[in-house]
């Protein structure tokens, strides 16, 4: 029996609007009717655990009876999707070794600026901000003796954040990491831990793992990037949202700064200060500022 067939004639149209609307409005995702069977299912894990029988029921209980909000949280957990892989889409990652870290070294050599922050937006489990940090690494060996690195990695599920921080995956998972680096940057688990890998702390102390919303106004950042990953996670809102959004990504860049979105993503016709540079990455136009 699949998880929401106690529940198939539960969802009526109505609530599904209702949640619909809710999903929206909390998470910006917009939810297309070929969904409802994705979100009944969801959903009725939480009324599992709640002991309640309607979606109607679990709506109440989320707007009246979630002061702290603590139901929220597992709500909007619930109903965010996490599809996420190292290294994926490779070629993001090849530009940053071949063609970015050599012209930064480069450019760093003349103007002595040897402060790196990168942003993984939407980390989801924390393997795409992994995959920037070995890459940097490789590409600049001299990170952590004489250049200053930062990670931000942002996600709106509190869950998939603390699964990141922890740093620990299956070893089924580790397939696409090159073996010396995974020699490098990984710690492999033994007894109980056996099938497990572990990021080595040196690599883990380079990330931040926070929670922010790609809706939240303002985000609580305050310093320009010279790239943001913000990839496969623009294709869940509308066409609007994405616009405000992209808008927003691209005054987090550094006047040389680049932006990577998924392969199913795109900036066209929306204006902004971007120009393409490969696959799905897109360097930023916008004038340098007067240096005092």
């Amino acid at each position: 029996m699949s998880e929401a067939a106690g529940f198939a004639a539960g969802i009526t149209d109505r609530e599904f609007e209702i949640f619909r609307a809710l999903v929206h409005a909390r998470t910006g995702i917009a939810l297309t009717p070929q969904k409802r069977l994705l979100l009944q299912s969801r959903l009725a894990k939480r009324l599992r655990v709640l002991g309640l029988a309607t979606f109607t029921e679990y709506h109440e209980y989320l707007t009246l009876r979630d002061p702290g909000g603590e139901e929220m949280v597992h709500f909007i957990n619930g109903v965010t999707t996490h599809k996420t892989e190292f290294f994926r889409e490779p070629h993001h990652f090849a530009y940053l070794r071949d063609e970015w870290a050599p012209l930064k070294r480069l450019r760093s050599r003349r103007a002595g600026d040897r402060v790196l922050r990168f942003w993984s937006a939407a980390c989801s489990t924390g393997e795409e901000a992994y995959s920037i940090a070995m890459t940097l690494l490789e590409a600049l060996p001299e990170v952590g003796e004489d250049w200053d690195l930062r990670i931000l990695a942002s996600d709106i599920d509190t869950d998939v954040l603390t699964h990141g921080a922890d740093g620990t995956y299956g070893v089924d998972q580790i397939g696409p990491i090159p073996p010396p680096l995974r020699s490098r940057y990984l710690l492999r688990g033994t007894g109980p831990k056996a099938g497990l890998v572990r990021i080595r702390p040196s690599l883990r102390g380079l990330i931040v793992f926070r929670r922010i919303s790609l809706l939240d106004e303002p985000w609580p950042i305050r310093t320009r990037f010279d790239a943001i990953f913000c990839r496969n996670a623009l294709i869940y809102f509308d066409r609007p949202t994405q616009a405000r959004i992209l808008e927003r990504l691209v005054g987090f860049l550094k006047d040389d700064g680049f932006l990577m979105l998924g392969h199913s993503e795109t900036v066209h016709g929306l204006g902004l200060e971007l120009v393409p540079v490969g696959n799905t990455i897109y360097r930023c136009t916008r004038p340098a500022e007067p240096r005092a």
